[in-house]
């Protein structure tokens, strides 16, 4: 069947009627459209009839017309339904295999490390209690409700005792259970509000870069070197580090990368720190490491032995090194990151007679961003990150989060922060906030974009947003006497601790939680508290169309982006508890999954067309092309779906607070309701991201 375009699309292939108001015939072939002219001599000739027979005839061609179109609308109609119905068929049948096997983010790994190692059982969730028992008392509430509707039909003498009990609960609710959850509602009504004016500020910030045109400008941009005298021109020396773990996916990539990047060879050097504990993964990347060596690279690569501290410990073990002193700065690039090779002459010469810039930071940019719905809802999430957040930050106040990689720090600026401590999951926000009391100064360059890629499964994304949101409460927890006791201004501390840490770390995932998960459904209960429709649906409307301006290709993605976010506030509340009272998981650190796309096409298009550009991505191109070796597979290097308790019970307390909200015929809270269930549903079966079959 031929693909849907719209009811209303025109065009040569969709017409029914040729020029001149000749009648055709529409063959529905798959997969194009075919017209072809029948007695169009004879139908000329009918249009100049005299008379009331030319009108009749021309009344009856244009009813055989008009039914032609009618024809191919209901075609394209019929089309549109199939696709839904086939997508409808892969949604459920995709359901049923996870609920068929059964496997819930409570188990542990797909197996143990050693054949010797048996499980041990997860520990037991009091979060996941408190949203079992939020949805023992909404069911039971809703049987009250229905009991209490269904009472009203039947005749008195058959429901005096329990109206009395329904009497009495309502009392009961309305005296002592409706007052504290509106005090609740309230509250969290007015942190909604604090924050979304704090976005909107944002926002005008952004904008007024944007017509002002703001960018920042090197004092001089790197010019090519002398050929008679290499040392000619601003290349100060480069250490380049590649921090890895068990990745064997993007290594190739990112190392050809990072070789190829246009500065004299003489002048960087890249670190390749490996921690990978899979012995053919160490194999693969040191050989990898040999091969540029070969070609003239300038590359060491560096295994620890004691593998502690995560990336901060592997980055601190790798400033220890003698050599780091012949240095002045130091560029990070994640493992699954490929700078463009005219990076670092983008970014480095902002250092050039700036004494206290202590870290120049690029934007991100997504090879994988287009592949599912997970990927385009983070591209939106991002791109707002990258667009507003960071470069406000960075043009207004000069400071921002590191965001861990696709930067260049000064290598005096990270010592005398401190340099790489591993007492938080968020070693990069830490240094960050260090240097920022130590008085450093940081610039974001939104036009210079290094290429990585997104998580594509639900799984390894709600791993790296776990680590993301306990991690800033861990570092607030730590340093926050240290704010109050630095010597930086007071309106730089109040940023700090009020907007930084309070208002974007903590409050957000609170409220977003708070109310939407838990107060919304409670209000349906007890209808004596209420939510104004403004809060349920018009500011978050606004804020998520604000959200996506800096991806405007993702319009459409605009209902979906609302529903997951607070989808998400799940994840993101967990973590922040856990990181702020030391929970159990707060330190865990879980290595993103990567896919390993390339994205050398893109690179070559969106990079200045030079001779050494072609020549650095032929050799890319050359080495993805080989053949990579087997790597052992074992079962716990399986991938699979998994059943998400925490979203699967949610949904079911959205949907019952739904069913509640019939009873009393509010038609917003309704709709908001039902789509934010199915929006739980959906990703507590995983069936929003990788589908592993």
């Amino acid at each position: 069947m031929a693909p849907w375009s719209g009811f209303w699309g025109g065009g040569g292939r969709s017409a029914a009627v040729l020029a001149g108001g000749t009648p055709v015939v529409v063959k529905m072939e798959n997969p194009n459209w075919s017209i072809s002219e029948i007695d169009a001599d004879d139908d000329e000739e009918e249009d100049f009839l005299p008379g009331a027979a030319g009108k009749r005839r021309r009344k009856r061609k244009n009813a055989k017309q008009i039914t032609w179109v009618l024809l191919l609308k209901a075609h394209r109609a019929a089309g549109c339904l199939a696709w839904l119905a086939s997508a409808a068929v892969a949604l459920g049948g995709a359901a049923r295999r996870r609920v068929a096997a059964g496997r819930t983010d409570a188990d542990e790994h797909d197996a143990p490390a050693s054949a010797s190692a048996a499980p041990s059982p997860p520990p037991r969730s009091r979060f996941y209690a408190l949203i079992r028992a939020f949805l023992a008392l909404s069911l039971l509430l809703l049987a009250i409700e229905l009991a209490a509707y269904v009472n009203g039909r039947l005749a008195a003498s058959a429901a005096v005792s329990f109206a009395a009990l329904h009497a009495s609960w309502v009392r009961f609710r309305a005296t002592y259970v409706a007052p504290p959850l509106q005090l609740l509602a309230d509250a969290c009504v007015a942190l909604f509000l604090v924050q979304s004016a704090d976005r909107l500020v944002q926002s005008l910030g952004c904008f007024y870069i944007r017509l002002r045109r703001i960018k920042p400008k090197p004092p001089s941009p790197a010019s090519p070197p002398d050929a008679e005298d290499p040392g000619a021109g601003y290349y100060p020396m480069v250490l380049v580090q590649i921090p890895m773990c068990n990745e064997k996916e993007v290594y190739q990539q990112s190392i050809a990368a990072v070789c190829n990047l246009d500065w004299p060879r003489s002048n960087f050097l890249v670190q390749v720190l490996d921690d990978s504990d899979d012995l053919i993964t160490q194999a693969l990347i040191k050989e990898e490491v040999e091969k540029w060596q070969q070609t003239g690279a300038r590359i060491v690569y560096r295994h620890r032995v004691l593998r502690e501290g995560y990336k901060a410990g592997n980055l601190k073990s790798a400033m220890s090194c003698s050599y780091v002193k012949d240095y002045e700065f130091v560029a990070i690039f994640d493992a699954d990151f490929q700078p463009y090779p005219d990076f670092l002459k983008r970014t480095v010469p902002h250092f050039k007679d700036n004494d206290g810039l202590g870290l120049v930071q690029a934007r991100w940019s997504f090879v994988n961003k287009d592949e599912n719905l997970l990927t385009r809802l983070q591209n939106i999430n991002l791109s707002f990150h990258f667009e507003v957040e960071q470069q406000v930050n960075g043009v207004f106040i000069n400071f921002f989060g590191f965001n861990g990689t696709a930067g260049v720090w000064r290598i005096k600026a990270l010592e005398d922060s401190g340099g790489w401590m591993e007492r938080t999951t968020v070693e990069d926000m830490d240094i960050a906030v260090r240097a920022h009391m130590k008085g450093w100064k940081f610039v974001f360059l939104n036009d210079v974009e290094c290429q990585c890629e997104l998580p594509e499964s639900y799984e390894a994304y709600r791993k790296q947003q776990h680590r993301w949101h306990s991690g800033p409460m861990q570092l607030f927890r730590l340093c926050l006497p240290d704010i109050i006791r630095c010597k930086i201004a007071f309106w730089k501390k109040a940023n700090l601790i009020f907007l930084f840490f309070l208002l974007r770390k903590l409050i957000l995932p609170f409220y977003s939680f708070t109310l939407f998960c838990i107060i919304l459904p409670m209000t349906m209960f007890v209808p004596e508290a209420e939510l104004p429709d403004w809060v349920v649906c018009y500011i978050p409307a606004l804020m998520s169309f604000l959200n996506i301006l800096p991806a405007p290709k993702s319009f459409p993605f605009i209902i979906p982006y609302l529903l997951f976010e607070n989808t998400m506030s799940v994840t993101k509340f967990n973590a922040m508890i856990s990181g702020l009272f030391q929970l159990g998981s707060a330190y865990e650190w879980v290595v993103t999954k990567k896919s390993g796309r390339s994205s050398e096409n893109d690179l070559i298009l969106l990079s200045p067309k030079d001779g050494n550009q072609h020549k650095a991505f032929s050799t890319i191109k050359e080495q993805q092309s080989m053949p990579k070796q087997p790597a052992l597979r074992t079962e716990s290097g399986k991938k699979y779906n998994r059943i998400y308790k925490k979203e699967l019970t949610l949904s079911l307390l959205l949907l019952t607070a739904a069913a509640r909200s019939l009873l009393s015929k509010q038609g917003m809270h309704f709709y908001f309701l039902l789509f934010q269930g199915i929006s739980f549903l959906m990703v507590g079966l995983d069936l929003i991201g990788e589908d592993v079959k």
